[in-house]
């Protein structure tokens, strides 16, 4: 083993180093090497987005460290199962033997391995066996996404107790942020101006700087929206646009509506970005497409509408699948469009030809949608792009809008109601066979689920116009090549809006038909019940209550007796409840 087998290990498995990088390591991966070689710490924070090459960065080390003497094994500790493997064939490759297979009830490994991987939870549940063999060799522990050592007290305690006598601790992170306030083992924390403790990195290399040096893809986000009609348990229906201020509830049971499998919606959008695909690939001819599914059933479901568009089978990896890292790994190396998993997208799959995602799950914490996407962002050749589909929800905007946000691990706070929690991760690694979309707890019937194409997002901007899908409008931005620089990508979705609006203006407008007064009170008493349901599955009040509480804060008649003009200013007015009351 030597080290010039790492100085020449690709930044991006298993395909060569993008565009623009040095011939040996990245710009970025030099200057860290050579800060820890100035350094030589016994411990060190790496922070790199997704994609940027933690892993060659972080072996180059270890080859360097062996070589000299300075620790004689190392220790790989990750958050699942399926990186351990993936970590022992990287190290594989520049000759460092590492079992991924090593149990705790084994106590030692063969000697033909230089060292273990190991998964968080596997030390935690017996950090005395780890400490011993720490302690019987000079060893350097690489921590992968070390955030995770925070995710319970036992997990950071065990971690603590079994590495504290290594020679040398390497941590890597692309996602340092956490909503709670345990502090990470072996991280250095500092006040800031506020007095708030942060975490320090000893060298950061975030995703606008790697986006700047081509080492990632740009992301393009495409949202898509939708008119969505349900039935509660109670027997309401109740009907939302998905895209329009709506309350809490109501945009929770909209998104449930909008990928249930049995609705058109996620079927129009899978439609889309297949066609999307296709585009990507004249330019990336072994670009693939995953789909983020919630649960088992709707993952199985999924991979039937993606038969159904394309002619072709989708490979399905569901979390208690023995064989998923196997079938990962073959989707990787194959030219298969489409790969569907259930939420096992964090640090789990690493598939570099992966350039168009859809966002079809629940789950909306910063930490899941940063790792998420992190899944499409490695870029092994200049100029390719990622495409990510997504529900118009306001939660999942504002995350898509915040791409280049840069965040801390905080401690002396309380975490947030709805924060920035990373518990979900480990439990994407579990069977799940229902969905669990907020309002999951409010049984409903879908009735009826439409997409409508909303925008595009990049760079921090908006771009196009509501478009229905298959529309001209739509097809400006699914058929965007696969190969842009950043600014390219900007230009031309700049020229695409700017195209589209002033043709929207050239168009005469669209009267639309006359109703007659009992089709215009219908609807209206029908949109007002809707809300009123709405509103007794957020308070528990009766339905009758609500409607008397209006009438009293409106006045009118009762609503068999109320006018248009009535039944619309009470419309208006539980509106204004959703947006003031909690």
């Amino acid at each position: 083993m030597s080290t010039s087998a790492a100085s020449h290990l690709p930044p991006s498995y298993p395909d060569r180093a993008a565009w623009g990088t040095a011939p040996k390591l990245r710009a970025w991966q030099q200057e860290a090497y050579d800060l820890y070689r100035r350094r030589e710490p016994r411990d060190f924070l790496a922070v790199a987005t997704p994609g940027a090459g933690k892993t060659t960065f972080a072996l180059r080390i270890a080859t360097d460290l062996l070589a000299r003497g300075i620790v004689r094994a190392v220790t790989i500790v990750t958050p699942t199962e399926h990186l351990k493997r993936q970590w022992a064939d990287a190290a594989g490759r520049v000759g460092i033997a590492i079992d991924p297979e090593f149990k705790n009830s084994q106590g030692a490994t063969s000697r033909d391995y230089t060292g273990v991987a190991v998964t968080y939870a596997q030390v935690a549940m017996h950090p005395a066996l780890h400490r011993a063999r720490t302690e019987a060799r000079k060893t350097l522990v690489i921590f992968d996404e070390i955030h995770h050592a925070g995710d319970s007290r036992s997990w950071g305690d065990g971690v603590r107790e079994a590495f504290e006598p290594a020679a040398r601790r390497l941590a890597l992170t692309g996602t340092p942020f956490r909503s709670d306030v345990n502090p990470i083992p072996f991280v250095t924390y500092a006040e800031d101006g506020e007095g708030v403790m942060r975490s320090v990195s000893d060298y950061s290399y975030g995703y606008g700087p790697a986006l700047a040096d081509g080492v990632v893809r740009p992301v393009i986000f495409l949202a898509y929206a939708g008119e969505m009609r349900w039935r509660t348990r109670a027997g309401d229906e109740i009907a939302a646009t998905l895209g329009t201020p709506l309350t809490k509830d109501q945009i929770g049971q909209a998104w449930r509506a909008a990928l249930d499998p049995k609705g058109d919606w996620i079927r129009q959008v899978l439609q889309a970005a297949d066609r999307r695909l296709t585009e990507v690939r004249r330019g990336v001819p072994d670009a693939g497409g995953l789909v983020i599914a919630t649960d088992h059933e709707t993952a199985r479901a999924y991979a039937r509408h993606l038969r159904a568009i394309t002619g072709e089978g989708a490979t399905v990896v569901l979390s208690d699948d023995p064989d998923a890292s196997k079938k990962i790994k073959q989707f990787s190396a194959s030219q298969e469009r489409w790969l569907v998993a259930v939420r096992m997208v964090s640090e789990g799959v690493d598939i570099p030809r992966l350039a168009v995602g859809v966002y079809a799950t629940s789950t909306s914490t910063p930490l899941f949608f940063a790792q998420a996407v992190g899944r499409f962002v490695r870029a092994r050749k200049r100029g390719e792009t990622a495409s990510v589909f997504l529900p118009s929800v306001p939660t999942l905007m504002g995350l898509a809008g915040e791409m280049e946000a840069e965040r801390d691990h905080v401690l002396d706070r309380r975490p947030p109601e709805e924060g920035l929690d990373d518990f979900l991760l480990e439990d994407a690694n579990r069977k799940k066979d229902n969905p669990d979309v907020v309002g999951d707890e409010l049984p409903f019937e879908t009735l009826e689920a439409v997409a409508t194409f909303d925008r595009v997002l990049f760079d921090g901007g908006e771009f196009g116009t509501a478009a229905e899908p298959g529309s001209p409008e739509e097809e400006d931005f699914l058929g965007l090549p696969g190969l842009l620089e950043p600014d390219q990508v900007r230009t031309l979705l700049s020229r695409r809006q700017s195209e589209q609006l002033k043709a929207a203006r050239k168009k005469p407008e669209r009267k639309e038909p006359e109703r007659a007064p009992h089709e215009v009170l219908a609807d209206l008493r029908k949109e007002l019940n809707g809300l009123v349901g709405a509103w007794n599955h957020r308070t528990g009040q009766p339905h009758g209550v609500i409607h008397a509480e209006l009438r009293r804060a409106c006045g009118g008649p009762a609503i068999a007796q109320a006018t248009a003009e009535q039944v619309q200013a009470r419309i208006d007015k539980i509106r204004q409840w959703a947006t003031q009351r909690r």
